[in-house]
């Protein structure tokens, strides 16, 4: 071969090298970035090309599918009160793309899991439509119609329950919210302008803010609880009627400031039962500051502050802060100063006392289906930490059933026979100088005659007309989560 023929030849060999190695970067190294880029319109066209699989609560679905019309998605998705369960489903939108579960699970729900592939790859041959699989919920329908509906008496606000023996997530409640359904599709008119209207700069009441996971309160006199267990834990008191060395009025340490309580209540060296019961500030802020820092840090720890939750869905972290004086330590511990805390938090709190000391981590997917309902995954319960031990947890339980049968709780009584409900109300401080209205919350837990307690619930409440005590929480709150509870307990019988 000649020379000019020889250089053609490397030549043209060169582009051939150069043309397998950009394809097989397309196919294989770019594959993924490709397919996942929004631009990518193919993709999204496959995805709503077939029903999407269904969102399961108690056996039915919440989810649908619509065949649209005038449109390259052939399917778009529908939701059965849609409001009530978007904390729990989030959203999948043609336009706007999809949240929560929709989007954890958006592989399960389309059918394009890799775990799909066989049953995928037999549909193919058999010439069957590919199918979405399921996503079944530990969600109990009963306590989630009685939270939602609760809350809409009362505005704005959000509560989580939680089972104390697994982990599972009952109910997750927030308003106000909004309906997935009214912008699933991508018309310009209809789903564009009901997006519009509920984002936070044209609707300040943020209907789109999950409450239950995402927003921080503070959590006021509930987190006493969390202070209790730091005093049993440490043995800086071991008997729920031992007398406290509170002196009335109390000075912040190493200031000049008292500490007040709300109102005229014994709080005098009072017992841990009755400071519980009438919500002492001085007798917990004393504790937390006798405890100190990092004893605080280390209790609230284990209850899960300072640290993200992942349901699957993300739980926002509540704070209990590490860099604090005495001052602020004694403060934090009555749920003032930078203390904040998510209502699932706050409901990890409860469930952790109600189930002699042991948090489960909360979850709530129990499991995915295939198509043709096999079971892909299955959720195990989890044990999170142990907070405190059996015995004094029982104290803390014993302590918290003073407060609903004699205190502050009383209007989350159950009147059942053999029903027993534990609880702690609280007033939350709210903006610069509690120049706002302050937030209601109430925690509590319910056990049956046999001892078991199967849930647990926190509920916060905005309201403008919360009271600035604690009976606020009692007023406000703690009805909802009685009847949270007692949908519960129903569902057992």
């Amino acid at each position: 071969m000649n020379k000019p023929l020889r250089r053609i030849a490397i030549f043209c060999g060169l582009l051939v090298l150069a043309l397998l190695i950009r394809d097989n970067w397309l196919q294989y190294v770019k594959a993924d970035s490709l397919k996942d880029d929004p631009k990518n319109r193919r993709v999204a066209i496959e995805r709503y090309a077939t029903p999407r699989g269904d969102i399961i609560v108690d056996g039915k679905s919440i989810t649908g599918s619509k065949k649209t019309d005038n449109s390259d998605f052939a399917y778009k998705r529908t939701y059965k009160d849609g409001a009530m369960w978007a904390p729990v489903t989030g959203y999948a939108s043609q336009a706007f793309g999809a949240t929560q579960l929709e989007s954890i699970d958006d592989g399960i729900l389309t059918g394009n899991d890799d775990r799909l592939f066989f049953r995928n790859t037999l549909d193919m041959l058999t010439g069957k439509k590919k199918q979405g699989g399921n996503v079944v919920t530990t969600l109990n329908s009963a306590a989630q119609k009685a939270a939602y509906q609760g809350l809409l008496k009362q505005g704005k606000g959000a509560v989580a329950a939680i089972d104390p023996q697994t982990g599972a997530i009952l109910a997750l409640a927030s308003t106000p919210s909004y309906d997935p359904s009214t912008f699933a599709g991508n018309s310009t008119t209809t789903d564009s302008k009901a997006w519009t209207k509920i984002q936070k700069k044209n609707d300040p009441d943020e209907p789109m803010l999950n409450r239950a996971l995402r927003e921080t309160y503070p959590p006021g006199s509930t987190f006493k609880v969390v202070t209790a267990a730091a005093a049993l834990e440490e043995g800086l008191y071991t008997d729920a009627d031992e007398k406290t060395k509170t002196p009335l009025p109390y000075t912040l340490p190493d200031t000049t400031t008292e500490l007040k309580n709300e109102g005229n209540i014994p709080c005098k060296n009072a017992t841990m039962r009755v400071a519980l019961r009438v919500s002492c500030n001085t007798v917990f802020g004393k504790i937390g500051a006798d405890l100190g820092r990092e004893k605080m840090v280390e209790q609230a720890e284990k209850f899960g502050f300072n640290e993200e939750q992942f349901t699957p869905v993300r739980a926002s972290a509540s704070t209990f802060p590490t860099k604090m004086d005495r001052p602020q330590t004694a403060l934090s511990s009555i749920g003032q100063f930078e203390t904040a805390a998510t209502p699932l938090q706050m409901a990890m709190v409860a469930s952790a006392v109600a189930n002699n000391g042991t948090l489960m981590k909360p979850y709530m997917v129990d499991k995915l289906q295939a198509p043709n309902l096999d079971v892909i995954e299955q959720t195990e319960p989890q044990k999170m930490s142990e907070p405190l031990s059996e015995e004094n947890a029982q104290i803390l339980q014993s302590m918290m059933e003073t407060v609903v049968k004699d205190g502050t709780g009383q209007n989350a009584q159950i009147n059942e026979n053999g029903i027993t409900v534990g609880g702690k109300t609280g007033t939350a401080q709210h903006g610069v100088d509690n120049s706002e209205n302050p937030y209601a919350w109430f925690i509590s837990y319910a056990k049956q005659s046999d001892g078991s307690s199967p849930v647990a619930v926190a509920v916060v409440v905005e309201d403008e007309s919360a009271n600035r005590d604690d009976i606020s929480g009692g007023g406000l709150a703690a009805p909802i989560a009685r009847d949270v509870m007692k949908a519960v307990l129903d569902s057992k019988k």
